[in-house]
This record gives C-alpha cells, structure tokens and sequence, in this order.
C-alpha cells in the first residue's frame, strides 16, 4: 500500500531540497545545479535567494560566476529568464525551443510578422547577435535597415525568442546596471545546445529539488506538455505515495523526507523564486490558495517570509538607494537590509551605503507596528533601522556642496519592454527624445518624464 503524505510532510520535504530547512555549506555553483535553476526574470533576486540558503554566501562569488561564464541567464522554464549553470543551458536548451515558438506565434510580435521569411530573418540576427552583444532595440534598429517595412521590435523578438540566446553581464551582477544586451549561446558558451535531448533528466533534476511531485506539477514548472508518458517510462526508477487528495506522488526512492515535525526555521526570499512557483497544487507552501506577488523592478530590495515554512510574510526594503542584505555564516541570518557600522567588524554583511527600512507584513494583514498575534497564526513587523544623522561640515570644508552624480538617461524605443517601481509591467507606446514616454501598462496609459529613475527596461 503507498504511504500518504500530508501538506506538512510535503512541505518539509520541499523545504530539506530547496535548501531552506538550514543553509548549506555548498558552493553556489553547486547549489544552482541542485536548485536545476533559479528565477531570474528580477536580476538581483538569485543573489538573495542564495544567501538565504548557503551558509557564507558572498555576492562577489555569483558575480564572479557570471562573468566567468560558468552561469548564464536564459529564457528556459515556462519561457522565463532562469539563472543556470553553463553545462545545464547547453544540455537541456534544446528542450524548450518548440515552447519558446509558440509563445512567440501567439504574440502581437508574430502577427506583425506574418508573409516575412523567418529563416533569414533568424540568420540575420544570429549573425549581429554573434558580432556583439545587442540590447533588443538595437538589434530591431539593425534588422530594420534591412526590412524597412516591418516592425523593429518584432523583428528583435522573434530572433531572441526563436534562437538560443543569453542575457550578459553588467545586467545581473550585484552593484552594477545595464541593459538586457543579448548574444547567441554559442557565441557566449563556445558551443550550441545539444540537439534533441531527452526530457527524462529533466524531470529526475525536478523531483530531486521539488518533489514530491505530480506529473501536473512537473509541468507547472517547466511549461512542457505531454511529460505523462516520461512518467511512465520512468516509473521504475520511482517510487510512489499518495497526496492529500489521493492523487499519487512521484519521488525519488532515496531522496529527503523528512520528519512533519522538524522545525523550519524564518527564510527571507527575493521577489521571484521557484519554491513558490514550481508545482501545479502550491499548498504545501502557500496557505489559502494566495497568489504570488511578482512586483517590478531588479530584485534585491523585497520579496517573501517564510514562517514554520509556509509563506506568511513579505518584506520589503525603503528609504535606502541601493540597500543590502546582511548575511552570516550562521544558520541563524539577520533580515536582508539591516546597516551594519563596519564591514571589517561584520565580514558576512553586504554593507549599505545608508540606513534602509525593513518591512515585513503578512498578506493578509495592513501594515502594523512591530509585534506578535496575541491568537497565533501570522507575524507581521514594521522594523526601522536608526535614523542617519545629517553630517555637518565647516564653512571652508571642501565637502560642501557636493555636485549630485550625473544619470545618464537610458534610451527607450516604441514597443520596448519596460517595469516601472509603481505600475508595474508596460510597453513603450510613446517616445519623446530626451523628454519622456508613454507607456501602456494594461490597465492604464502613463507619460514617464525624464530622468525615468523608476523605469527599468527588460
């Protein structure tokens, strides 16, 4: 008879294999590898999703990574950007083609497309992308000049949509900015994906890191179709149980699961992570069948709490420009964002250049001051770090009046893509040159002024 395991067992079982039950002394290449990926559509959010997980975990250790090419950041999973290692994105590429064309197919950008040759259009892109890395308004200005009658921005997207690619850094190193500028992963690895790989190992990699697992759940993560008969053929090498609703669970035979029981410690996690993405029934880790925030932005600055391994919370991080979330080589961690005086004192910290404010909250709950359920059930926290004082400085002090930095506006084009701190996701439907644009957010029509320090193109 197959054993039944419960919400709580499930969770835990997840938690043990996410690396949240208590952070790793793994490596964080080891740990991406393990994690088969890391959400990266918010650059910044793997760096937090890390360190929440490895004991240690310094950001110039990804960043290091990234700029070695030994992890890349690529359109894989459900056609959304994922942190991978170099060996993982040329070994299972290939498998998300045939998703990634129709999504594209079912796109205003394909329409716009319709009578145009792609093949050459494809080799064309692939021949500018492999020159240098282009953001995708530089490559559509390129290929119009060679198809002047169609629309740049469909042009761009259907070679970054239907070519292999990746994302290059500065975009997605910690500290540093730049533009979604895109190369071929040939060009970037030194070799094409495989062709033709099967999707077996790919679900052996998701059950060893979110299982349990339903067939439907497989294919909430990965958006692939059709993974019931990959079950099947695998079926020996699995083992079976039974879930809540009796549905059956497919695992590895040796793989965690721990006891219901073992205590789960507070974890921090960025804005987009897959432990909260990744299964087709979330119950095991969202409570009340809640939707996940997904807010805009890079990543870095909030995100969600998970507490006794349910998510509970979210938090957030203002009044700072650029804060940082401190870590530990403890299990125990500091919530990301709290100041520390002196990186030397503090080796494990992420210093911040001013005093941020934390906010942790339940999503059920407003905003309330710091303190705990008098019934049980969630935490909500409003925590403030000391209030920096303002330096004053002699009259003859040559740290008076100080010129603000200079932005350098970034260029936007009609359809770009673009995330906005407070609108969330748009496109560009409106450009006045040095001035402003206009941008559709779905719900509404915004004109964003110059310098656009809340905008972010994706």
């Amino acid at each position: 008879m197959e054993a039944v395991l419960g919400p709580r067992a499930l969770g835990r079982a997840l938690l043990e294999r996410q690396l949240l039950l208590g952070r790793a002394d793994m490596t964080p290449l080891r740990a991406i590898e393990h994690l088969a990926g890391m959400q990266s559509q918010a650059p910044n959010a793997p760096y937090v999703g890390l360190w929440t997980r490895l004991a240690g975990f310094r950001p110039a250790e990804l960043a290091q990574l990234m700029t070695e090419r030994a992890v890349v950041r690529t359109h894989l999973m459900r056609n959304t950007v994922h942190l991978v290692t170099a060996r993982d994105c040329l070994a299972v590429g290939d498998l998300f083609r045939a998703l990634h064309a129709q999504r594209f197919a079912s796109s205003p950008f394909a329409a716009s497309l319709a009578g145009a040759d792609l093949t050459e259009l494809l080799a064309t892109g692939r021949a500018l992308l492999a020159e240098q890395p282009r953001t995708r308004a530089e490559l559509g200005r390129r290929l119009g000049e060679r198809w002047p009658g169609r629309d740049p921005a469909s042009l761009a997207y259907a070679v970054t949509h239907l070519t292999p690619t990746v994302q290059v850094p500065p975009r997605g190193i910690w500290g540093a900015a730049g533009p979604a500028a895109f190369t071929t992963t040939e060009a970037w690895l030194g070799r094409a994906p495989e062709a033709g790989p099967a999707p077996d190992g790919l679900v052996l990699r998701y059950l060893a890191a979110y299982g349990p697992a339903t067939v439907r759940d497989v294919q909430a993560w990965c958006g692939l179709t059709r993974l019931a008969e990959v079950a099947e053929r695998l079926r020996p090498r699995l083992r079976a149980f039974r879930g809540p609703d009796g549905g059956e669970l497919l695992d590895l035979p040796d793989a965690p699961r721990p006891d219901p029981d073992t205590p789960a410690p507070p974890r921090f996690l960025p804005e987009y992570d897959n432990v909260l993405l990744s299964h087709a029934d979330r119950a095991r880790i969202i409570p009340g069948r809640r939707r996940v925030p997904l807010p805009p932005g890079l990543g870095g600055t909030g995100g969600t709490v998970l507490i006794d391994g349910l998510w509970q919370a979210t938090w957030k991080l203002t009044g700072g420009a650029a804060a940082r979330p401190c870590g530990s080589s403890r299990s125990r961690g500091c919530p990301p964002g709290r100041p520390r005086r002196s990186p030397r004192k503090a080796p494990g910290c992420w210093p911040s250049p001013r005093p941020a404010r934390a906010i942790f909250k339940s999503p059920a709950q407003p905003e309330r001051p710091a303190r705990k359920n008098p019934l049980g059930g969630p935490y909500w926290y409003s925590v403030k770090a000391a209030r920096a004082t303002t330096r004053r400085y002699f009259p003859g002090s040559p740290f008076n009046n100080i010129p603000e930095p200079v932005r350098h506006n970034e260029h936007y084009d009609l359809h770009d893509q673009v995330t906005h701190d407070r609108y969330g996701l748009g496109v560009v439907v409106g450009v006045e040159e040095e001035v402003a644009v206009l941008v559709d957010f779905g719900t509404q029509m915004e004109r964003i002024t110059s310098p656009y320090s809340k905008l972010t193109k994706l």
